[in-house]
């Protein structure tokens, strides 16, 4: 069985690209492959570089097996006349491929029919990839695509050269003017001329590393090595770890090396933040801190070459760094002549989004809603300082003014938290004051993603969800709502943070009444004409956010989608509430008891649909003179008892407890499941048993609904 390999050579596909690129081309090659009979034998491997994609499957067979199939004719009245076969039988054995002796009878449920087995030849696996794969190229996704010849060519870069090879054989394949061929190309400083790939599997990797292009975990470990190296020629130093950092400089080399540069200590002068992101996110430069974790004046970045052994390339990015740290620089010392307080104005100017308004707008609405938040959270008991949040939610978009943030957008908020920190906000006002509103600004556009930390203060915690709230709000009002993987404003991202950060302050802060406040802050407002009529916000806003509370507690915290099923079946408004119930149920889930709970309540939620479907009666209370059978009056018994229990517990969301008292009712359903029969001829006697079930049912599902549970050969 041979080795598939297909590689798409290509101009340099940017960094941020590459990832998704390369594992929807291993998920389209697999799918072809198992649609069309010719699945590898393991998984498909990959190697994605700035210069090319490329998929390999081992074993894959030559050809599609044959396949035999039994196709039905026309039916034997119509098939024969007077005893003779008429032109459908004959068109039919044609078909099949014999004649019409060959042919065989059928019984159907419709009659007898003509009948034959047909056996369909396997193709070619190269002539099959050469007549999709073409297709499965063009149907990648690409934020933006580019056309060099004809504008029905697309690709994310114009594509140089193909490798499609069965073995050594070559797959007559073309896309976009592009013959596939035996030869691809190395490292373009470090190699020279064509690289001829032998045949497809291992002797490909080879090929291309001796050309001098590495897999992304050996570029990975070997920038490690590098930075490690680069490093130790500075005593006590260490290079800062940045996981995004080091996926986009191994996305942007093929054999890379590192070199450390230096620049002037007098810039340290300036915040780290500042001198980090120009480092980092405009130079894609590594820093460098001593061994109290303070930045040094060093840097490291990453070539998509050997070696600098003449220091032109350390001279080079020495210089471009000393210029943009000088522009930081004089950034910083202008934007000081005006306070952040004197900049509120401004912002009448800086359009938040043209429906919504500016973002002075905006400033109003989330100081108004930050401070509805606030109270709440300390009428809850909560140690929080209403008038930080207040002046925090004032000042918070005021960077959006800054020289400094128009050049480095990265830093929106950041600075503002670090201006707040300098500056004279009030001359009567206690520093930590200054440094709390500091903070609150500094995290307000946290977390920006799951792997972000939440702010660090319940100010900035309050600050921040009123902020993406708002936001929320007014897209959602305006029918700008995610869809597929369309989310140009970054809500579902919003969202999240939203939820992260109540879940790990623990806010007493219910969803649907946060998003109710949020929307009733554009009341009156000119955006609020242009709000969509149609649109149900509510139910829009609480099933965006149950998605975004299902991700949280699946995706981030690792509960079994089954029991975060279970767990927002029973209410979704309290995200803190939803991750207590979620951990409760994930300690009691392995006991038998509630095992078999979750069984009976299955049962008894497919009995209650099945007799709604059928139009039987459910009667309003349960009736204990109509409690016939001892096991159904054991269980009449039990269950206010126990719901009592269960009401007190939940009550003061000592879940575990309620889920154990809960269970203790398993023997009382077992046997009322064992001896009583509830869809009985009696009305009467049917819409009781059936009312107690449903008064199981609501009593018990306030935490759960047991019945989402997947339980042992379900």
């Amino acid at each position: 069985m041979p080795d598939f390999l297909l590689e798409i050579g290509c101009e340099e596909i940017p960094a941020r690209l590459i990832e998704a690129g390369s594992l929807e081309l291993r998920e389209r090659v697999g799918k072809l492959l198992e649609r069309e009979r010719l699945a590898p034998k393991g998984a498909i491997a990959f190697l994605d570089t700035p210069r090319r994609l490329a998929v390999l499957a081992s074993g894959i067979p030559a050809a599609q097996p044959d396949v035999t199939e039994q196709i039905t004719g026309p039916s034997l009245a119509v098939a024969y006349k007077d005893g003779q076969p008429t032109a459908a039988a004959h068109a039919f054995a044609k078909k099949a491929g014999g004649e019409v002796s060959q042919l065989e009878k059928a019984s159907t449920p419709k009659g007898e029919y003509l009948s034959a087995k047909v056996t369909k030849k396997g193709r070619a696996a190269s002539e099959i990839l050469a007549e999709l794969l073409p297709k499965e190229i063009q149907s990648i996704y690409w934020p933006k695509n580019m056309y060099w010849r004809k504008s029905s060519e697309r690709f994310v870069r114009p594509v140089r050269w193909l490798v499609a090879l069965l073995d050594a054989e070559v797959i007559p394949l073309e896309f976009d003017g592009i013959r596939a061929g035996n030869s691809s190309r190395g490292h373009r400083i470090l190699a020279d001329g064509a690289v001829q790939i032998p045949s497809a599997g291992t002797s490909y990797v080879d090929a291309v590393a001796a050309a001098k292009v590495l897999g992304r975990g050996e570029r990975q470990q070997q920038i490690r090595k590098a930075l490690d190296v680069a490093t130790r020629a500075i005593p006590g130093a260490r290079w800062r770890e940045d996981k995004a950092l080091l996926d986009t400089v191994v996305n942007l080399t093929e054999f890379p090396s590192v070199i450390l540069g230096n620049f002037d200590p007098q810039f340290l002068e300036l915040p780290e933040e500042v001198l980090v992101t120009v480092m980092r996110d405009h130079q894609k430069y590594f820093a460098v801190e001593d061994a109290s974790g303070k930045l040094a004046p060093h840097f490291l970045a990453v070539l998509n070459t050997d070696a600098d052994r003449e220091g032109t390339i350390r001279h080079g990015n020495e210089r471009v760094l000393r210029a943009r740290f000088n522009d930081a620089r004089f950034f910083w010392q202008t934007d000081q002549k005006q306070s952040l307080r004197d900049r509120l104005d401004l912002l009448k100017h800086v359009t938040f989004q043209k429906e919504l308004g500016s973002y002075y707008d905006k400033t109003i609405r989330t100081q108004r809603l930050a401070s509805w938040l606030s109270e709440t959270v300390k009428q809850a008991g909560f140690a929080i300082r209403p008038g930080i949040v207040h002046k925090a939610a004032c000042l918070a978009k005021t960077d959006l003014t800054t020289e400094l943030v128009k050049e480095f957008t990265e830093l929106q908020g950041v600075v503002g938290g670090l201006y707040a920190r300098v500056q004279v906000l009030d001359e009567h006002m206690n520093d930590d004051v200054r440094q709390g509103i500091s903070t609150a600004i500094y995290d307000h556009y946290k977390p920006q993603s799951m792997d972000d930390s939440v702010p660090r203060t319940v100010e900035g915690a309050v600050l921040s969800i009123a902020d993406k709230a708002d936001s929320i709000a007014g897209m959602f009002a305006l029918g700008l709502i995610p869809s597929g993987s369309k989310d140009p404003f970054g809500l579902r991202r919003q969202a999240n943070g939203i939820v992260k950060t109540i879940a790990e302050h623990k806010l007493p802060v219910q969803l649907k009444a946060l998003m109710q406040d949020a929307r009733i802050r554009y009341h009156g407002s000119d955006a609020e004409k242009q709000f969509s009529p149609n649109l149900s916000f509510e139910e829009a806003v609480r099933a965006f956010f149950r998605e975004r509370l299902e991700f949280y507690l699946r995706d981030a915290r690792g509960f079994a989608y089954d029991v975060v099923n279970a767990v927002l079946a029973a209410g979704s408004d309290d995200v803190v509430d939803a991750v207590a119930r979620a951990e409760a149920v994930t300690k009691v889930r392995p006991s038998a008891d509630f095992e078999s709970i979750s069984v009976a309540f299955k049962r008894t939620k497919n009995i209650l649909r099945q007799a709604i479907e059928a139009g039987k009666e459910i009667a309003q209370a349960v009736d204990s003179a109509l409690l016939k059978e001892s096991a159904e009056r054991a269980l009449a018994e039990q269950v206010p008892q126990t719901a009592k229990r269960v009401e007190s517990l939940r009550v003061d969301r000592n879940y575990e407890a309620a889920l154990l008292e809960i269970a203790k009712l398993r023997p009382a359903i077992d046997y009322f499941f064992d001896k009583v029969m509830v869809m009985v001829e009696d009305a009467r006697l049917r819409a009781n048993r059936l009312a107690l079930l449903q008064t199981l049912l609501k009593e018990f599902s306030t935490i759960a609904d047991f019945s989402e549970i997947v339980t042992e050969g379900k």
